[in-house]
């Protein structure tokens, strides 16, 4: 059993993990609330670009050639090119988070066989993958703490590139996103834009489709060549704010179980402090006692030997 001055000192030690740990839970407190305005300014910008490109699809005139258009059905699966753009953080301590994500994204590489480009976001992701000698094939040098739009078009505008290039035949995103008062580790299609060749294909075999008059300038081609790519931008800037979210709550959840902890342990070590201590006055007191007791009895057999 340890003595009286290693569980002092090991008190002391987790009183000063508390107060680092309760820093960093409100720290991120005050990061989710940051992260949950930015998120509800994104989302009006989201879905109106998306109404407008259903509305431009949807009249379209016949024959318009474009490579949003495509839907990649007559490539074969196990020949598809396929590009994962993976969401981590820079640095743990954020319980599962992580580890969710690399999870869901391994397991959909196993079904690649080696056909396929990572896109990595974050540090912790970065150094797993290279850890593990899985090419990271473009990694974006800044950190995921700090969620802007011009960083979001940075990663928009390589996607995009690969993809009119057709270097990538589909391209699927994985991050954390918060729902309710949960993160939920989400895998999504991101392109091609199954929205968009769908409603095509529908209003293409439709000829009582009625479509509005258009005046398409300087292509319906040239628009979706550009409204689209605003689109990518604005679905990766709201995964970017969603992980950050994610990410601190994550955090938060992770610093308050080891406040909780440090709590539970300080209270086991005072029980075993105070019993050390008691234990250690009261064979003071007995010490003390029976020093007494044989000063007596000396003093008493001192006595008798005079008296005689």
């Amino acid at each position: 059993m340890a003595n009286i001055k290693e569980i002092k000192e090991r008190i002391n030690s987790i009183s000063d993990t508390k107060k680092i740990t309760n820093a960093m839970y409100l720290i991120s407190s005050t990061k989710l609330r940051k992260a949950r305005k930015l998120l509800g300014d994104t989302e009006p910008f989201f879905y109106a670009t998306k109404d407008m490109i259903e509305r431009l699809v949807t009249n379209l005139p016949e024959g318009v050639k474009n490579v949003f258009l495509e839907s990649k059905e007559e490539i074969p699966e196990e020949k598809k090119r396929r590009g994962y753009i993976v969401f981590t953080d820079d640095k743990g301590l954020a319980g599962s988070y992580n580890h969710n994500v690399i999870r869901a994204v391994e397991e959909r590489l196993l079904e690649d066989k080696g056909n396929y480009k990572l896109y990595v976001i974050g540090e912790v992701g970065r150094y797993h993958f290279i850890s593990r000698n899985m090419p990271v094939d473009q990694f974006f040098m800044f950190t995921s703490a700090n969620p802007t739009l011009h960083r979001a078009r940075k990663i928009s505008a390589e996607i995009v590139n690969d993809y009119q290039e057709r270097t990538i035949d589909e391209f699927y995103i994985c991050y954390t996103a918060m729902k309710g008062g949960t993160c939920e580790t989400r895998f999504e299609k991101l392109l091609p834009l199954d929205f968009i060749t769908q409603l095509h294909k529908e209003t293409m075999e439709d000829q009582s489709f009625y479509r509005d008059e258009f005046l398409m300038e300087p292509s319906p081609s040239a628009i979706l060549d550009n409204i689209v790519p605003n689109y990518i931008t604005g679905f990766i800037y709201g995964a970017l704010v969603e992980a950050f979210c994610s990410v601190q709550h994550s955090r938060m959840q992770a610093m308050d179980s080891a406040n909780k902890n440090a709590e539970m342990m300080m209270e086991s070590l005072k029980r075993s402090y105070n019993r050390q201590r008691q234990a250690m006055i009261t064979q003071e007191i007995t010490e003390v006692v029976s020093g007494a007791k044989a000063l007596k009895r000396s003093k008493e057999a001192k006595m008798k030997a005079m008296k005689k």
